[in-house]
Protein backbone atom coordinates (compact mmCIF):
# COMPACT_ATOMS: atom_id res chain seq x y z
CA UNK A 1 0.00 0.00 0.00
CA UNK A 2 2.89 2.74 0.81
CA UNK A 3 5.49 1.30 -1.76
CA UNK A 4 3.02 0.32 -4.66
CA UNK A 5 4.75 0.96 -7.83
CA UNK A 6 1.12 1.63 -9.85
CA UNK A 7 0.76 4.56 -7.13
CA UNK A 8 4.60 5.92 -8.50
CA UNK A 9 3.48 5.62 -12.37
CA UNK A 10 0.13 7.65 -11.33
CA UNK A 11 2.49 10.13 -9.76
CA UNK A 12 5.01 10.42 -12.62
CA UNK A 13 1.91 10.74 -14.70
CA UNK A 14 -0.03 13.04 -12.90
CA UNK A 15 3.16 14.97 -13.02
CA UNK A 16 3.66 15.00 -16.64
CA UNK A 17 0.03 16.15 -17.07
CA UNK A 18 0.69 19.40 -15.51
CA UNK A 19 3.41 20.58 -16.83
CA UNK A 20 3.80 23.08 -19.84
CA UNK A 21 6.68 21.99 -21.40
CA UNK A 22 9.72 19.47 -20.95
CA UNK A 23 11.56 21.27 -18.45
CA UNK A 24 9.05 21.91 -16.01
CA UNK A 25 8.27 18.69 -16.40
CA UNK A 26 11.60 17.94 -15.16
CA UNK A 27 12.09 20.46 -12.33
CA UNK A 28 8.60 19.43 -11.13
CA UNK A 29 9.15 16.54 -10.83
CA UNK A 30 12.13 16.57 -9.18
CA UNK A 31 10.56 18.52 -6.35
CA UNK A 32 7.90 15.77 -5.65
CA UNK A 33 10.62 13.26 -5.47
CA UNK A 34 12.83 15.23 -3.06
CA UNK A 35 9.86 15.06 -1.06
CA UNK A 36 8.95 11.38 -1.51
CA UNK A 37 9.73 8.75 1.44
CA UNK A 38 11.68 6.22 0.26
CA UNK A 39 14.62 3.50 1.49
CA UNK A 40 17.84 5.11 1.66
CA UNK A 41 19.15 6.32 4.96
CA UNK A 42 18.12 9.83 6.10
CA UNK A 43 17.64 11.51 8.77
CA UNK A 44 18.22 9.52 12.15
CA UNK A 45 14.77 9.33 13.84
CA UNK A 46 13.81 8.15 17.26
CA UNK A 47 10.43 6.41 17.37
CA UNK A 48 8.48 5.73 20.41
CA UNK A 49 6.13 3.30 20.47
CA UNK A 50 3.58 2.24 23.10
CA UNK A 51 0.93 -0.62 22.78
CA UNK A 52 -1.53 -2.80 25.27
CA UNK A 53 -0.54 -6.06 26.64
CA UNK A 54 0.69 -8.60 24.39
CA UNK A 55 -1.61 -11.03 25.48
CA UNK A 56 -3.35 -12.20 22.28
CA UNK A 57 -2.01 -13.21 19.45
CA UNK A 58 -2.60 -10.24 17.06
CA UNK A 59 -1.20 -8.18 19.29
CA UNK A 60 1.98 -9.59 19.42
CA UNK A 61 2.13 -9.75 16.02
CA UNK A 62 1.63 -6.22 16.27
CA UNK A 63 5.02 -5.83 18.67
CA UNK A 64 6.94 -8.16 16.09
CA UNK A 65 5.77 -6.22 12.82
CA UNK A 66 6.98 -2.99 14.49
CA UNK A 67 10.39 -4.28 15.61
CA UNK A 68 10.70 -6.40 12.55
CA UNK A 69 10.59 -3.18 10.30
CA UNK A 70 12.29 -0.24 12.10
CA UNK A 71 15.49 -3.12 11.95
CA UNK A 72 15.04 -2.64 8.27
CA UNK A 73 16.23 0.96 8.75
CA UNK A 74 19.80 2.29 9.79
CA UNK A 75 18.16 5.88 10.46
CA UNK A 76 15.21 4.30 12.61
CA UNK A 77 15.93 3.75 16.56
CA UNK A 78 12.78 2.01 17.91
CA UNK A 79 12.15 2.81 21.61
CA UNK A 80 9.26 0.53 22.75
CA UNK A 81 7.44 0.09 25.91
CA UNK A 82 6.99 -3.17 27.50
CA UNK A 83 2.72 -2.64 26.83
CA UNK A 84 0.32 -2.88 29.16
CA UNK A 85 -3.79 -3.04 29.53
CA UNK A 86 -3.93 -0.86 32.78
CA UNK A 87 -4.71 2.92 31.03
CA UNK A 88 -2.79 4.68 34.15
CA UNK A 89 -0.03 2.52 32.81
CA UNK A 90 0.06 3.49 29.61
CA UNK A 91 -0.76 7.10 30.00
CA UNK A 92 2.75 6.67 32.12
CA UNK A 93 4.37 4.97 29.50
CA UNK A 94 3.78 7.91 26.81
CA UNK A 95 4.86 10.30 29.21
CA UNK A 96 8.08 8.85 29.72
CA UNK A 97 8.49 8.94 25.44
CA UNK A 98 7.61 12.30 25.79
CA UNK A 99 9.90 13.32 28.20
CA UNK A 100 12.77 11.45 26.10
CA UNK A 101 11.93 13.53 23.56
CA UNK A 102 11.21 11.06 20.90
CA UNK A 103 10.76 12.80 17.16
CA UNK A 104 7.76 10.40 16.56
CA UNK A 105 5.07 8.53 18.49
CA UNK A 106 3.14 5.26 16.90
CA UNK A 107 0.04 4.91 20.16
CA UNK A 108 -1.86 1.36 20.04
CA UNK A 109 -3.93 2.29 22.80
CA UNK A 110 -5.59 0.06 24.93
CA UNK A 111 -8.81 2.25 25.18
CA UNK A 112 -8.88 4.77 22.66
CA UNK A 113 -11.05 6.98 24.58
CA UNK A 114 -9.13 6.98 27.91
CA UNK A 115 -5.61 7.89 25.85
CA UNK A 116 -7.00 10.82 23.70
CA UNK A 117 -5.40 12.76 26.33
CA UNK A 118 -2.07 11.10 26.01
CA UNK A 119 -2.21 11.98 22.32
CA UNK A 120 -2.80 15.49 22.89
CA UNK A 121 -0.20 16.06 25.19
CA UNK A 122 2.35 14.57 22.55
CA UNK A 123 0.95 16.51 19.88
CA UNK A 124 1.48 20.09 22.03
CA UNK A 125 4.87 18.78 22.63
CA UNK A 126 5.40 19.30 19.02
CA UNK A 127 5.99 15.14 18.84
CA UNK A 128 3.87 14.17 15.95
CA UNK A 129 1.59 11.10 16.99
CA UNK A 130 0.56 7.53 14.13
CA UNK A 131 -2.19 6.64 16.37
CA UNK A 132 -2.52 2.64 14.75
CA UNK A 133 -5.82 1.06 14.86
CA UNK A 134 -7.86 1.68 18.17
CA UNK A 135 -8.50 5.17 17.49
CA UNK A 136 -9.04 8.33 19.59
CA UNK A 137 -11.54 10.90 20.52
CA UNK A 138 -10.13 13.66 19.00
CA UNK A 139 -8.09 13.88 15.34
CA UNK A 140 -5.97 16.42 17.44
CA UNK A 141 -4.83 13.80 19.36
CA UNK A 142 -2.94 12.21 16.37
CA UNK A 143 -1.17 13.61 13.01
CA UNK A 144 -2.25 10.76 11.29
CA UNK A 145 -4.14 7.13 11.93
CA UNK A 146 -3.99 3.82 10.65
CA UNK A 147 -5.79 0.87 11.25
CA UNK A 148 -8.10 -1.76 10.74
CA UNK A 149 -11.69 -2.04 8.59
CA UNK A 150 -13.83 -3.77 10.95
CA UNK A 151 -17.25 -2.86 9.09
CA UNK A 152 -14.97 -3.82 6.04
CA UNK A 153 -14.00 -7.29 7.82
CA UNK A 154 -17.49 -8.13 8.24
CA UNK A 155 -18.52 -7.05 4.50
CA UNK A 156 -16.36 -9.25 3.11
CA UNK A 157 -17.09 -12.42 5.33
CA UNK A 158 -20.51 -12.13 4.12
CA UNK A 159 -19.69 -11.74 0.79
CA UNK A 160 -17.38 -14.77 0.78
CA UNK A 161 -20.25 -16.76 2.62
CA UNK A 162 -22.87 -15.79 0.50
CA UNK A 163 -20.88 -16.10 -2.90
CA UNK A 164 -20.49 -20.27 -1.72
CA UNK A 165 -24.11 -20.31 -0.85
CA UNK A 166 -25.99 -18.68 -3.90
CA UNK A 167 -27.25 -21.64 -5.16
CA UNK A 168 -28.34 -23.26 -2.50
CA UNK A 169 -32.38 -22.64 -1.09
CA UNK A 170 -33.21 -21.95 2.29
CA UNK A 171 -29.20 -21.41 3.04
CA UNK A 172 -28.26 -21.05 6.76
CA UNK A 173 -25.24 -19.20 9.00
CA UNK A 174 -24.60 -18.63 12.36
CA UNK A 175 -21.68 -15.89 14.05
CA UNK A 176 -19.65 -15.96 16.69
CA UNK A 177 -18.70 -12.68 17.39
CA UNK A 178 -16.52 -11.03 19.69
CA UNK A 179 -16.78 -8.75 23.04
CA UNK A 180 -20.22 -7.07 22.13
CA UNK A 181 -19.54 -4.12 24.06
CA UNK A 182 -16.69 -3.33 22.16
CA UNK A 183 -17.63 -1.43 19.26
CA UNK A 184 -15.57 -3.06 17.25
CA UNK A 185 -16.99 -5.96 17.04
CA UNK A 186 -20.69 -4.29 16.59
CA UNK A 187 -19.40 -3.21 13.17
CA UNK A 188 -18.17 -6.79 11.88
CA UNK A 189 -21.66 -7.95 12.77
CA UNK A 190 -22.98 -5.07 10.98
CA UNK A 191 -20.71 -5.14 7.84
CA UNK A 192 -21.67 -9.16 7.97
CA UNK A 193 -25.43 -8.36 8.05
CA UNK A 194 -25.44 -5.87 5.36
CA UNK A 195 -23.73 -8.52 3.19
CA UNK A 196 -26.10 -10.86 3.43
CA UNK A 197 -28.75 -9.00 2.52
CA UNK A 198 -27.86 -9.24 -1.11
CA UNK A 199 -28.23 -12.84 -0.93
CA UNK A 200 -31.80 -13.61 0.04
CA UNK A 201 -31.69 -16.80 0.09
CA UNK A 202 -29.05 -17.11 3.17
CA UNK A 203 -30.90 -16.33 6.48
CA UNK A 204 -28.45 -15.86 9.76
CA UNK A 205 -30.27 -18.08 12.45
CA UNK A 206 -27.72 -17.92 15.85
CA UNK A 207 -25.19 -15.58 16.87
CA UNK A 208 -23.46 -15.61 19.81
CA UNK A 209 -21.03 -13.28 21.31
CA UNK A 210 -17.42 -14.59 22.50
CA UNK A 211 -14.74 -13.10 24.14
CA UNK A 212 -11.46 -13.02 21.73
CA UNK A 213 -10.19 -16.18 23.73
CA UNK A 214 -9.92 -19.73 23.37
CA UNK A 215 -11.83 -20.63 26.10
CA UNK A 216 -14.80 -18.33 25.23
CA UNK A 217 -14.89 -19.70 21.59
CA UNK A 218 -15.16 -23.61 22.81
CA UNK A 219 -17.85 -22.87 24.98
CA UNK A 220 -19.64 -20.94 22.86
CA UNK A 221 -19.25 -22.75 20.14
CA UNK A 222 -20.71 -25.80 21.73
CA UNK A 223 -23.55 -23.70 22.79
CA UNK A 224 -24.19 -22.59 19.26
CA UNK A 225 -23.67 -26.48 17.89
CA UNK A 226 -26.18 -27.85 20.53
CA UNK A 227 -28.87 -24.78 19.95
CA UNK A 228 -28.60 -25.13 15.75
CA UNK A 229 -29.11 -28.88 14.39
CA UNK A 230 -28.13 -27.98 10.91
CA UNK A 231 -26.44 -24.82 9.29
CA UNK A 232 -23.92 -24.46 6.31
CA UNK A 233 -21.67 -21.53 7.52
CA UNK A 234 -20.21 -20.36 10.34
CA UNK A 235 -18.29 -16.66 10.37
CA UNK A 236 -15.82 -16.44 13.47
CA UNK A 237 -15.00 -13.18 14.50
CA UNK A 238 -11.53 -13.96 15.91
CA UNK A 239 -8.99 -16.76 15.16
CA UNK A 240 -7.28 -16.74 18.22
CA UNK A 241 -10.76 -17.94 19.95
CA UNK A 242 -11.14 -19.98 16.69
CA UNK A 243 -8.72 -22.65 18.78
CA UNK A 244 -11.69 -23.09 20.49
CA UNK A 245 -14.04 -22.74 18.04
CA UNK A 246 -12.23 -25.86 16.48
CA UNK A 247 -12.16 -27.77 19.47
CA UNK A 248 -15.90 -27.83 20.16
CA UNK A 249 -16.05 -28.60 16.28
CA UNK A 250 -13.75 -31.44 16.74
CA UNK A 251 -15.40 -32.67 19.49
CA UNK A 252 -18.87 -32.57 17.79
CA UNK A 253 -18.12 -34.58 14.69
CA UNK A 254 -19.99 -32.52 13.12
CA UNK A 255 -18.86 -31.28 9.26
CA UNK A 256 -22.00 -30.21 7.25
CA UNK A 257 -20.85 -26.99 7.65
CA UNK A 258 -17.92 -24.81 6.58
CA UNK A 259 -15.81 -21.78 8.57
CA UNK A 260 -14.70 -18.58 7.77
CA UNK A 261 -12.27 -17.36 10.50
CA UNK A 262 -10.69 -13.58 11.37
CA UNK A 263 -7.56 -11.99 11.54
CA UNK A 264 -5.19 -14.32 9.70
CA UNK A 265 -3.63 -16.59 12.51
CA UNK A 266 -0.92 -18.87 10.84
CA UNK A 267 -2.68 -22.01 12.38
CA UNK A 268 -5.81 -20.46 10.75
CA UNK A 269 -3.55 -20.08 7.26
CA UNK A 270 -1.89 -23.43 7.31
CA UNK A 271 -5.74 -25.30 7.95
CA UNK A 272 -6.61 -23.30 4.90
CA UNK A 273 -3.62 -24.28 3.03
CA UNK A 274 -4.38 -28.19 3.87
CA UNK A 275 -7.72 -28.20 3.34
CA UNK A 276 -8.59 -30.72 6.12
CA UNK A 277 -10.54 -29.00 7.81
CA UNK A 278 -14.53 -27.04 8.26
CA UNK A 279 -12.06 -23.57 7.93
CA UNK A 280 -12.35 -22.66 4.28
CA UNK A 281 -11.09 -18.94 4.40
CA UNK A 282 -10.02 -16.42 7.17
CA UNK A 283 -10.68 -12.81 6.53
CA UNK A 284 -7.70 -10.62 7.46
CA UNK A 285 -7.33 -7.79 10.02
CA UNK A 286 -3.53 -7.35 9.39
CA UNK A 287 -0.89 -6.72 12.15
CA UNK A 288 1.19 -5.34 9.39
CA UNK A 289 -0.52 -2.06 10.38
CA UNK A 290 2.49 -1.77 12.40
CA UNK A 291 5.57 -2.19 10.20
CA UNK A 292 3.22 0.74 7.84
CA UNK A 293 2.86 2.56 11.42
CA UNK A 294 6.55 2.65 11.35
CA UNK A 295 6.80 3.16 7.58
CA UNK A 296 4.51 6.61 8.67
CA UNK A 297 6.50 7.39 11.75
CA UNK A 298 9.64 7.67 9.99
CA UNK A 299 8.56 9.82 7.06
CA UNK A 300 7.07 12.07 9.98
CA UNK A 301 10.68 12.66 11.33
CA UNK A 302 12.53 13.27 8.25
CA UNK A 303 9.64 15.79 6.78
CA UNK A 304 8.77 13.60 3.75
CA UNK A 305 5.62 12.19 2.13
CA UNK A 306 4.84 8.56 1.07
CA UNK A 307 6.16 6.90 -1.78
CA UNK A 308 4.05 6.22 -4.20
CA UNK A 309 1.82 9.28 -3.56
CA UNK A 310 2.24 12.67 -5.50
CA UNK A 311 1.63 14.95 -2.01
CA UNK A 312 4.07 16.28 -0.18
CA UNK A 313 2.76 14.85 3.23
CA UNK A 314 1.29 11.82 4.64
CA UNK A 315 -2.24 11.05 4.86
CA UNK A 316 -4.39 11.96 7.78
CA UNK A 317 -5.79 8.26 7.81
CA UNK A 318 -5.31 5.24 5.97
CA UNK A 319 -7.68 2.29 6.28
CA UNK A 320 -6.52 -0.99 5.34
CA UNK A 321 -8.60 -3.85 3.21
CA UNK A 322 -9.74 -7.20 4.78
CA UNK A 323 -9.03 -9.45 2.06
CA UNK A 324 -10.15 -12.75 2.21
CA UNK A 325 -7.87 -15.49 1.86
CA UNK A 326 -9.12 -18.58 1.39
CA UNK A 327 -7.14 -21.67 -1.01
CA UNK A 328 -7.73 -19.85 -3.73
CA UNK A 329 -4.46 -17.37 -2.83
CA UNK A 330 -3.32 -18.70 0.37
CA UNK A 331 -0.30 -18.75 -0.86
CA UNK A 332 0.37 -14.88 -1.31
CA UNK A 333 -0.80 -14.11 2.41
CA UNK A 334 0.96 -17.50 3.83
CA UNK A 335 3.79 -15.25 5.23
CA UNK A 336 1.52 -12.90 6.78
CA UNK A 337 -0.01 -15.55 9.63
CA UNK A 338 1.08 -14.70 12.90
CA UNK A 339 0.99 -17.20 15.87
Amino acid sequence: MLFGAAGVSAAAFLTSCTSNDDGDDDNSSQQQQANVSDDKPGKPVTIGFAGPEADHGWLNAINDNARSRAKTYEDVTLDITEGSNDTATQIGQVDSLINKKVDVLVILPADGKAMTQAGLKAMRAGIPVVNLDRIFDDPQAYRCWIGGDNYGMGLNAGRFIGEQLKGKKNAKVVELAGLDNLELTQQRTAGFDDALKNYPNVEKVARQAAEFTVESGQRKMSDLLQAVPEFDAIWNHDDDQGVGVKRAIDQSGRDEFFMVGGAGSKAVMDSIKADDSVIKATVLYPPTMAASAIDLARALGQQKGVSGMAEFEIPASITLYSAVVSKENIDQYLPTGFN
